[in-house]
């Protein structure tokens, strides 16, 4: 199954930097962004995430919440939103389940090596758990104000 706009988005269960379990059923009537990234504390993630974190305010104005998903630990993400004072929940999917169904997982090359990896991609979902648009290979320069200018205009 290939994930497509206006498909339902893959529901989940996963462990929250919240100290709860997250499920995307919670979120059901707001605006949902996912961002799957590869690892906590590196270069381009770090100012991903650092993007999102900086305009969570204007998402929250337009009833959307913000999780960034990756593999590395609950502990690892408790790190890393300390450091740099993150605002929103990080999910951890150590067992690579969710990146599976996302579709995020698979062949990476760097250096000219071939490893499994995370792809950097995110969804932006609707209130009722449909898919409204996907970002793949993202760049992360300004990546989290285009994901908002594009809710700015589905939310209109």
């Amino acid at each position: 199954m290939t994930l497509k706009i206006n498909s339902k988005a893959p529901t989940f269960v996963i462990p929250s930097t919240s100290k709860d379990k997250y499920s995307l059923k919670d979120s059901l009537g707001k605006y949902v962004v996912l961002y799957f990234y590869p690892k906590d504390d590196t270069p381009g993630c770090t100012i991903e995430t650092n993007d999102f974190n900086k305009l969570l305010a204007k998402f929250k104005k337009l009833d959307c919440e913000v999780y960034g998903i990756s593999k590395d630990s609950l502990k690892s993400h408790d790190k890393f939103r300390d450091k740099y004072k993150i605002k929103f929940d990080l999910l951890a999917d150590e067992e690579i389940k969710v990146l599976k169904k996302y579709k995020v997982w698979g062949k990476k090359k760097f250096m000219g090596r071939e490893f499994m990896g995370i792809n950097r991609t995110t969804f932006l979902i609707d209130k009722k758990g449909k898919i409204l648009k996907i970002w793949e290979n993202v760049k992360v320069k300004d990546h989290a104000k285009e994901v908002l200018e594009t809710l700015k205009d589905i939310s209109k």
